[in-house]
């Protein structure tokens, strides 16, 4: 005889319930990773890649955060809860996002001074239009990442969330949007921070030429000094950007622990 159970009835018959909701309660709270956060949700993975890996990893992950808990079958709870997943997810998401903003808002400020600003390609990285020195510092921003493991370090990080808001628990909202608008005033101290020495730098560059534009008027200085800039420029990132890889290392850490207490529970 036919079974003519629908494919939802099936699936909860083959695993049961727990099993079903768990799984999707993790998967709404990884898919943010994956359409937010950096590296994650870059254009250069086919989302249907990015959709395989969450999968597996709500496979993996909700036997485990769910071993314990009873969770309700009732449909308005059941969204409830998919929804504070999906918020869960999206602010980890943001937090991690933020120390990239700030490395591409750096090289942008950067662009600015140096006249790189007048001519845009596509960042292969995130599939937006950007300068030069954004694109280089977003492209070291990810070899970082990559190097130094930020990925297992953000997967952990997104498990350890569990430990901090079960799937039963709800976060406060208050904590969770001052952490945002934390992170959202830190993108641009952090932009300062990257490009500081180097803006600096340009600036006195400029103020140099003005000096020589009053002394010797018959030059044009305007033809000497972009090309300047430029080198200064160019110069001085290649000697920093050892110490702007250094610092996005301990800021990951630093953010993703951050993510962590602005989501704790009371």
């Amino acid at each position: 005889m036919t079974d003519l159970r629908d494919p939802a009835s099936q699936l909860l018959a083959q695993f049961g319930e727990q099993h079903v909701v768990a799984f999707f309660l993790v998967l709404a709270r990884l898919s943010p990773l994956f359409i937010l956060a950096p590296l994650f949700s870059s254009k250069m993975i086919p989302a249907r890649v990015r959709g395989i890996v969450a999968v597996a990893l709500a496979i993996g992950l909700s036997p485990v955060v769910a071993r314990h808990a009873e969770l309700p079958t009732d449909i308005v709870q059941l969204v409830s809860l998919l929804a504070k997943e999906l918020l869960i997810g999206a602010a980890f998401a943001f937090a991690l996002g933020a120390l990239f903003a700030a490395i591409s808002v750096a090289g942008s400020f950067l662009d600015t001074l140096i006249g790189f600003s007048f001519g845009g390609l596509v960042d292969p990285i995130n599939g937006n239009q950007s300068a030069v020195v954004s694109q280089v510092y977003s492209m070291v921003g990810v070899l970082v990442f990559i190097v130094i493991g930020g990925d297992g370090w953000v997967i952990q990080g997104l498990a350890k969330t569990y430990d901090v808001v079960g799937l039963l628990e709800y976060p406060s909202l208050a904590r969770i949007v001052n952490g945002a608008g934390e992170a959202f005033v830190g993108i641009f101290s952090a932009a300062v921070q990257v490009a500081g020495p180097v803006v600096l730098a340009l600036i006195l560059t400029d103020a140099a030429f003005g000096v020589v534009s009053r002394v010797v008027p018959q030059l044009n200085v305007f033809s000497v000094a972009l090309p300047a800039k430029v080198v200064v420029g160019f110069l001085l990132i290649g000697a920093t950007l050892p110490f702007v890889a250094a610092w996005l290392g301990s800021e990951l850490q630093r953010d993703v622990g951050q993510a962590l207490q602005t989501l704790k529970v009371g």
